[in-house]
């Protein structure tokens, strides 16, 4: 079950580059425009974009990623959006066009990757060791955009914009209900570089806050300055799908594995436990990326 270096190796969960769920030209044409009939309702009401996402209960980097078809815009979204800014239905109609484009989209994934997407989909909970970048449910886009654009070789805008466009779409499986559990262990180093530049650092920063902060969430950071670490064989995810085995998913220099021997994934899963344990405590990661926030 391992994917051969190439153009078509996934980007998996840990966030790293690789292929990711395509549209069609004709599913992109509808996303830019929806993006942009929303832009025009905001600015005609007088509000930006934060001022907008305040009221609906979302955050400024996802209208912003929305309006600019970075993001699929989510019938929710749009229908909450047709209300506030009493738009007379046009926005709320295109719903179930934009649920009948997701399932249009093409997958590139190789044929065992499109088994791990699947099982994403059902999971009821996802553990995340990250040492190399930020988990990709939890990046910003700007910096999975700084992500896909440092690959090598080298993408061009178009896949580079495709690539974010798909992993924004995978974010919402932290919205739904009922959401899975989440853990993540992050290295303490990920979160000092400044990948893709300040600003882009603090947008990441103020994300991971506010995903620390949802009670199907939590987020622990591996201090730099600690004697103990069980995690130094690299990334990896583990996934629990309803009602199935636990899985575990590898990928390091464009190779990646979906581990189903459960014995491999009990090993997996006894070095999370070790590497939770060795990490700072939920609460205190928060202050400590607090701290950082307060350092840029």
């Amino acid at each position: 079950m391992t994917a051969q270096p190439g153009a078509g190796i996934p980007t998996g969960p840990s966030g790293l580059t690789g292929s990711e769920t395509d549209g069609t030209d004709e599913v992109a044409d509808l996303f830019r425009t929806l993006g942009r009939q929303i832009k025009v309702a905001r600015e005609r009401a007088g509000l930006s974009q934060k001022e907008l996402g305040d009221r609906l209960g979302y955050g400024e980097e996802t209208i912003s990623s929305v309006e600019r078809a970075r993001r699929t815009p989510q019938p929710e979204l749009l229908v909450a959006v047709d209300a506030l800014l009493e738009c007379g239905g046009l926005l709320a109609s295109a719903a179930e066009d934009v649920e009948r484009a997701k399932t249009r989209r093409r997958v590139r994934h190789p044929e065992w990757f499109r088994d791990y997407a699947r099982l994403e989909t059902e999971a009821v909970e996802l553990r995340y060791f990250a040492n190399q970048a930020v988990p990709g449910l939890f990046q910003t886009s700007d910096y999975a955009r700084a992500v896909f654009a440092s690959r090598q070789p080298f993408f061009d805008e178009e896949t580079i914009e495709q690539r974010v466009a798909a992993r924004m779409d995978r974010q919402a499986l932290m919205t739904r209900w009922p959401p899975p559990t989440v853990s993540a262990t992050i290295q303490e180093s990920i979160l000092r570089q400044p990948f893709g530049g300040p600003e882009v650092q603090r947008g990441q920063l103020e994300q991971l806050l506010r995903a620390g902060r949802l009670r199907h969430v939590e987020i622990q950071v591996m201090p730099t300055t600690s004697e103990e670490h069980a995690g130094m064989g690299g990334p990896f995810t583990l996934l629990t799908p309803k009602g199935k085995p636990q899985v575990a998913y590898l990928e390091v220099q464009h190779i990646s594995r979906l581990i189903t021997d459960q014995e491999e994934v009990r090993v997996l899963a006894a070095k999370h436990g070790s590497i939770r344990g060795q990490a700072l405590t939920p609460r205190e990661s928060l202050r400590l990326i607090e701290k950082m926030l307060g350092d840029l």
